[in-house]
């Protein structure tokens, strides 16, 4: 089957570049998922008529929220962006002219001033650290943050779906300003363990599955100390505390998923959901971990940036399933452009029904050349790709 062709934008991308449609759309491109609710970040533009770069500054929503919505003493609440006020409906209104239609693209469970603002409701590690950066999900103030901003969104006119980015566990990983954290290799175990969460939500949750709270937070900082020590090699607790971290884990990350799912069914039943995913059910960070037995009533969004056995194998776990493959598309952003085409007739016989291309608000003339011959190319039929 022919995949679909999707693509990514900032609001600020279409709002006020009313080409930005017609370019989509010039490319064989009919759905883009904007940023309704996105976390900080420096972005160039190198097609819009009034600027160049946008910088901003915190987590924050491109809409005007609803008041009553976020009412009540000590909420967790949204913030509205100054940088680029309300610019999500006038990108909805510009790329719906051009026949290109909107998926509200969501960041649930990162956001950094939520964190600075409210410590409480984000991840301490077993250092006792914390991660303003990463909510912690165990937390019902963050799911009820969650669940409202999903439902909010949902709410926003002209909107065709609503893609959910971090709905689940956050942890250490995070590309943040001017980051210094890359002294000490990490293998993925001992990562797994730095973002642990022991927050008193997540105390209440290790000890429900049988494991002393304080207990498990000493084995997990002796775990960590011979990889802090130089030492490379794995981190790992023992089996039965590894196995009581993973049931919690898993339990605390499908009630948040539950609350949103339900959240945005009771405001909008109709409107398709769309989850970053992957299929390990610890999988942490903007893409966390969705058990393939879990994936109801939401299609996985999965990275695929370039070439990889690990992106074929995950199309492959949600078989049966719709999956939507997210695609590299920008050279300077470490895509490669080059193999696009046959990467993505690969992933599309993996059982991709989408393709979603990275980001073409931050692509190039060349880059975006590289996709209009990509869509051409794999709209053929018998395109071979090149199987990893």
């Amino acid at each position: 089957m022919t995949p679909e062709f999707g693509a990514y934008l900032y609001p600020w991308d279409a709002d006020g570049d009313p080409a930005c449609g017609e370019r989509l759309a010039g490319l064989g491109i009919r759905r883009a998922a904007v940023a309704a609710a996105y976390h900080s970040v420096r972005a160039l533009t190198p097609r819009h008529p009034r600027h160049k770069v946008v910088t901003a500054e915190h987590a924050a929503v491109y809409y005007r929220p609803d008041e009553d919505r976020w009412s009540g003493p000590g909420r967790l609440r949204p913030l509205e962006a100054p940088w680029s006020p309300r610019s999500f409906g006038r990108a909805v209104e510009s790329l719906a002219a051009a026949g290109v239609e909107t998926y509200a693209w969501t960041v649930l469970a990162h956001g950094q001033h939520l964190g600075v603002r409210h410590p409480e409701a984000a991840v301490l590690n077993a250092h006792g650290d914390r991660y303003p950066w990463a909510l912690c999900v165990s937390s019902p103030a963050v799911r009820l943050y969650c669940a409202t901003l999903a439902a909010e969104v949902a709410a926003q006119p002209g909107i065709s779906g609503l893609e959910l980015e971090s709905c689940g566990w956050y942890g250490f990983d995070h590309l943040h300003a001017h980051d210094k954290v890359a002294g000490v290799p990490l293998p993925p175990s001992a990562r797994l363990l730095f973002s642990l969460c022991f927050c008193p939500h997540c105390r209440d949750g290790y000890a429900a599955e049988g494991a002393e709270p304080w207990s498990l937070r000493a084995k997990v900082r002796d775990a960590l100390e011979p990889v802090f020590g130089g030492a490379v090699q794995d981190a790992a607790l023992d089996p039965e505390s590894a196995e009581a971290v993973a049931r919690m884990r898993v339990r605390a990350a499908g009630e948040l998923r539950r609350t949103v799912l339900a959240a945005v069914a009771a405001e909008r039943p109709d409107l398709p959901v769309l989850l970053h995913a992957r299929p390990d059910p610890l999988g942490f960070g903007p893409s966390p971990g969705l058990p393939p037995e879990d994936a109801r009533g939401a299609t996985p969004v999965l990275l695929a940036p370039t070439r990889s056995r690990t992106a074929l194998e995950a199309v492959a776990a949600y078989a049966g399933r719709r999956v939507v493959a997210t695609v590299g598309a920008v050279a300077g952003l470490g895509g490669d452009t080059a193999d696009l085409p046959a990467w993505c007739a690969d992933l599309a016989a993996a059982g991709a029904a989408e393709l979603r291309l990275y980001h073409l608000g931050l692509a190039s003339h060349q880059d975006l050349a590289a996709v209009r011959a990509t869509v051409e190319k794999v709209r053929q039929p018998g395109l071979p790709g090149r199987r990893t």
